[in-house]
């Protein structure tokens, strides 16, 4: 019987063929092999689906990143996420395909599907604008869906905000400094994989997180170091929180886990309803897949928290 071992040598070389691999890959936000394995399509008539509504009145020079695509529901007086991709603050947009899979178009079929309606947006990406900059233009998009989701047949006061990553970090943002208007409207957020949810705490950069990658994305010319602190989202939350679903990937990577942790100890620390979901088997990226997975662990904890926090008309 042949042994199944390999030299040492081949071993080397297929590792260091894996790692070019990954080097191509670079920073999408999954990889293509995870794709395939995780991908299923969610169909939803073509009439249902809006693309490309500015959100954002005036801004001609930005005008394609300050866009959504919505997808509706059947009937009227549906909820409303708004989903926000993640890609290191720099890179992604709503149209993203991996592997020829439309990754976050499936998130917004999907839940469209099953009477959520979604609006999928994009932002602009640095450098062309500060962190600051990001927050603001989902801010805008959370407003435009106050202001039109009943049109379409939603409703305004059942918005929830969902986040990938860097995502997540920005709806963080939103959610916790939100305004009367916002407040009396957003019943949820989904918290999925955040990052840059504490830029103080030791432990993250002991585990592994690199400083320097987020100071060259949050110091933004700042010559103390408040940025770290600023630009934390948990440094926001005060008396003000809506229920918070958190979930991360069982592979994650340690210092990424902890900042979930450190997400709902915050929630935890000031009384605000939340709950933890550690999705089995995935990392990081394929985490995304998953969403718009009905017999994977995030979709049905997602669409549990939506229908538990949607207020009866």
């Amino acid at each position: 019987m042949k042994s199944c071992l390999r030299p040492r040598s081949a071993w080397i070389r297929i590792a260091s063929c894996f790692a070019l691999l990954l080097s191509l890959i670079g920073c999408a936000p999954f990889v293509a092999i995870g794709v395939r394995v995780l991908y299923r399509r969610a169909e939803l008539p073509r009439a249902q689906i809006r693309k490309d509504i500015a959100y954002l009145a005036g801004t001609d020079a930005q005008g394609a990143a300050h866009r959504l695509d919505l997808y509706l529901p059947a009937g009227r007086d549906w909820p409303l996420i708004v989903f926000v991709h993640g890609g290191n603050w720099d890179a992604g947009d709503k149209n993203t395909r991996v592997g020829g899979a439309d990754v976050y178009a499936n998130i917004g079929r999907y839940y469209a599907s099953r009477g959520v309606g979604t609006a999928v947006i994009d932002y602009r990406l640095q450098p062309t604008t500060s962190w600051r900059g990001q927050v603001e233009d989902v801010r805008a998009a959370v407003e435009w869906a106050i202001d039109s989701i009943a049109a379409y047949g939603g409703r305004p006061d059942a918005l929830f905000l969902m986040g990938h990553s860097a995502g997540t970090h920005l709806i963080s943002h939103v959610a916790f400094t939100a305004d009367t208007a916002l407040r009396q409207r957003l019943r949820g957020v989904i918290a999925v994989s955040g990052a840059a949810l504490d830029l103080v705490d030791p432990l993250t950069w002991k585990l592994g997180e690199d400083p320097a990658f987020y100071e060259r994305r949050f110091r933004a010319g700042d010559q103390s170091e408040r940025w770290r602190e600023e630009a934390s989202a948990i440094s926001q939350l005060s008396h003000y929180a809506p229920p918070f679903l958190v979930l991360h990937a069982g592979g994650e990577k340690p210092a990424l886990k902890r900042q979930s942790q450190l997400l709902v100890e915050a929630l935890e620390r000031h009384g605000k309803p939340c709950s933890l979901v550690v999705v089995p088997g995935q990392s990081h990226s394929r985490i995304v897949l998953t969403l718009s997975r009905p017999d994977r662990t995030a979709a049905p904890a997602i669409e549990a928290f939506v229908r538990r926090n949607t207020p009866p008309r």
